[in-house]
């Protein structure tokens, strides 16, 4: 059984199963990169972590709770429809088939009729006397009678029944199995919009891996045919053209960075999050973020720029994060942010709106919290994060030199293709030698 993370399990079941096991209804689920806050029909409310093998994951998995909880008013559908979901293994089923009785016992039909009998077996009201035979030819008759053989029956000429010719059972098609490798390479092949399913596929490997190949190198001449654009690029273009429109300043800040900048940002050598930066030597690395550049850009435009200052980056950043398949070790952010007046959630909020309905990308907001700005706004795309944004100010803008007021977010910009486009896997539309937008090179 496939082990599905308690979010997608939730939304399928919309219940929930708490260490007593009584049986709730889920009013809301707020749903963040590791973490739930959920809301049940009664009203409590808890914070778990998005885990597959957790009590609760396994609880919903199996189907397994003690009672329903009285306040949450589960309807009683809702419960029997959890309830017959229950798969046990041992389970055999057993067809019971209801047969005549002349069918069960053929040799009831053997059985003379009692009716018969009775009238043969009835006895006579009169004594039968034995007859006396006087005479020598009576005797002589009687005796004749009694010696008498049985004729025998004429024999009927047999018949020869036909032979008839024994049941053949039709062959079953042999089952089509796949390697991991070789299904790897197949779900690499595949265009966006394609899907396979590989337990009803009848064509073989190397069937398959023909037609797709044909496919893909005709997908790729149509590229060069057409736009010539890579989609990571055009889609970097297309957002600078919009913040520009919105009076932002763009800047480029150096992707190698002191690692004393990391330290300000409350992730030192102590955190746990410092295991996932590129160290370059004792006292520099990659940046994982730009924010630290953008703390910069802040405190040396203040009172000099006209208020509010709006500035906007997008660059290359690094981070040792590569499970999944909306993570990269390499991606692309975009960071905005505004300081100074008019910075409230509203106008964060009404940026987001204006940014993703641009790029026509449906999205949700929901409250989170991290470890190094506390209280967050994630922007969601079904169960993906698409960003994270924070209303300032924080306990860590002193460490900048920054006192104002401040609103600010930060897209992956891999991450708001795969939302756009529909792609199955990040790395399809990340840089890359394998991929050339979603389509595979490796042919």
């Amino acid at each position: 059984m496939e082990r599905k993370p308690l979010d997608s399990l939730i939304s399928k079941t919309g219940l929930w199963v708490s260490r007593n096991g009584h049986l709730h209804g889920i009013r809301s689920c707020e749903t963040s990169q590791k973490n739930l806050r959920i809301t049940m029909d009664c009203g409590d409310v808890i914070q778990v972590r998005n885990s597959r093998s957790s009590r609760a994951a396994r609880s919903l998995r199996n189907h397994k709770y003690n009672k329903p909880c009285k306040k949450c008013r589960l309807a009683e559908e809702k419960i029997k429809d959890f309830s017959n979901k229950i798969a046990r293994k041992d389970e055999v089923r057993v067809t019971v088939k209801t047969v005549q009785s002349a069918q069960f016992n053929p040799v009831k039909n053997d059985i003379p009729d009692t009716s018969v009998l009775s009238e043969t077996l009835q006895p006579s009201n009169t004594i039968a006397k034995p007859h006396i035979h006087n005479s020598p030819e009576e005797r002589k008759a009687s005796a004749d009678a009694q010696n008498v053989k049985p004729q025998p029956r004429p024999q009927q000429p047999k018949v020869t029944k036909p032979a008839s010719r024994p049941f053949q059972k039709h062959a079953k098609p042999e089952k089509i199995e796949f390697t991991q490798t070789q299904k790897n390479r197949i779900l690499s092949l595949l265009a966006p919009d394609e899907m396979i399913s590989f337990s009803k596929e009848k064509r073989s490997f190397a069937e398959i891996e023909s037609t797709l190949l044909t496919q893909r190198k005709k997908d790729l001449r149509m590229m060069y045919e057409d736009s010539r654009e890579n989609m990571l690029g055009k889609l970097e273009r297309t957002i600078t053209e919009f913040f520009v429109d919105m009076g932002f300043l763009e800047v480029k800040s150096p992707i190698l960075i002191p690692f004393e900048y990391m330290e300000r940002m409350g992730v030192g050598e102590d955190k746990e999050l410092s295991r996932q930066i590129f160290r370059v030597g004792d006292n520099m690395c990659l940046r994982p973020m730009l924010a630290p550049g953008l703390y910069n850009h802040l405190r040396k435009f203040d009172n000099v720029l006209p208020d509010p200052i709006r500035i906007f980056e997008i660059g290359p950043c690094y981070r040792k994060e590569s499970d999944g398949n909306s993570h990269l070790e390499e991606f692309t952010m975009l960071n905005f942010c505004q300081m100074g007046s008019r910075c409230t959630r509203q106008t964060l909020e009404s940026l987001i709106g204006d940014f993703l309905d641009f790029l026509g990308i449906e999205y949700d907001i929901v409250a989170d919290s991290c470890m190094v700005y506390g209280d967050t706004i994630d922007i969601m795309h079904k169960n993906m994060e698409l960003s994270s944004a924070v209303v300032g100010p924080i306990p860590m803008d002193m460490d900048w030199g920054v006192n104002k007021p401040w609103i600010g977010a930060g897209f992956g910009l891999e991450r708001l293709l795969k939302a756009k486009n529909n792609f199955k896997n990040i790395k399809s539309v990340a840089r890359s030698e394998s991929y050339y937008n979603g389509v595979c090179t490796n042919l």
